[in-house]
């Protein structure tokens, strides 16, 4: 079979090692041959494809970034499934493997719907896509904000202050929750969660009261009990959703105000997203590669490849993208009652 392999939507640790995973063994137990296309859906639809070969994936699980590229584009914007049809049968493809998000994902089913044999491979950092129990790239984005966290921390101790920190998480919590549990941060505000200023501020000055320099960790779709907007003041992104970053300054801004307490913020914005996976990232991304060279190979078009448990399963498309994998209450209260 002659199988493409697209990276779109945002960015992520892990995307080279999916790539590695199945073409090395797509390569050497079935024998399939791959195109690489460029910048996600846009190279599809501008026939911007490459041959991709065992040769040019080696070494490649230990390498941050994506080898192929990535976009925001969609298909549907640039002739649809009729425009993806016409590449592919230009260059014999028989089937797409496309790593992304729940944007991606869901162009992925539409696609499917229409005719065309496509598997999904989940990928977020945000760890929010409910199909799967975790997504590869959302263990290395915890790793890198907890040793900003600790890093933080010292200097918040040297000099009495309050640290707020803002991580990634625009619907859901999974990564302000997880790096501020491993960091011992006094605070985690997430967006499944509205807490009022006020209860912040006491869960702030008992720290401080117990001689700590106090460590909020802030997801960047927080909104305050009160506060119907979240903060965005950077327009919006290509999908008219509003850029989110700012909720860490306002919060500084506030609790300074409330306790009198030094109070410094930091956003750590694409840091969160860069350099190479972690192990378990690599790991689990190149398994993902692997078994959708299996689900391709099966036809068991319109699925997604998923983790459950330890075992990674082929998932119906529909059920990896109609909700969001939330931070359920019972594990926020669980990390609430270490706060202040």
């Amino acid at each position: 079979m002659k199988i493409g392999i697209l990276t779109s939507g945002g960015d992520c640790p892990g995307l080279n090692a999916v790539i590695r995973g199945a073409v090395m063994k797509g390569d050497r137990i079935y024998g399939h041959t791959f195109f690489g296309i460029r910048d996600g859906w846009r190279g599809l639809v501008d026939d911007d494809l490459h041959p991709l070969s065992r040769h040019d994936v080696r070494g490649l699980s230990r390498q941050g970034g994506s080898i192929l590229h990535t976009s925001r584009t969609s298909p549907f914007d640039h002739g649809g499934s009729e425009r993806v049809k016409e590449v592919m049968d230009r260059h014999g493809m028989d089937a797409l493997i496309a790593v992304g998000g729940e944007g991606t994902l869901t162009v992925a089913r539409l696609l499917h719907e229409e005719g065309i044999n496509v598997v999904g491979v989940p990928k977020t950092i945000d760890n929010d896509l409910s199909a799967t129990d975790y997504t590869f790239g959302f263990d290395t984005a915890v790793a890198i904000a907890t040793k900003s966290i600790d890093r933080l921390r010292t200097t918040g101790e040297s000099h009495h202050r309050c640290m707020v920190v803002e991580v990634m998480g625009r619907h859901v919590g999974w990564i302000a929750l997880h790096a501020g549990l491993a960091s011992g941060a006094h605070v985690i505000l997430v967006p499944e969660v509205q807490v009022s200023m006020e209860e912040i501020t006491g869960w702030v000055l008992s720290a401080q009261a117990r001689g700590r320099a106090p460590v909020v960790v802030v997801a960047e779709g927080f909104r305050p009990t009160g506060h119907e907007e979240v903060v965005a003041t950077r327009g919006l992104d290509a999908f008219g959703r509003p850029r989110l970053g700012g909720i860490g300054d306002q919060m500084a801004l506030d609790l300074q105000e409330r306790t009198s307490i030094e109070t410094r913020s930091t956003v750590l914005g694409h840091l969160q997203r860069g350099g190479v996976p972690t192990a378990f990232d690599r790991v689990l991304a190149t398994r993902f590669g692997a078994a959708a060279v299996d689900t391709v190979s099966n036809r068991t078009w319109g699925t997604m490849v998923a983790l459950s448990g330890i075992d990674i399963r082929a998932v119906p498309l529909h059920q990896a993208t109609s909700e969001l994998k939330v931070v359920p209450r019972h594990r926020y209260d669980e990390a609430a009652i270490l706060f202040g």
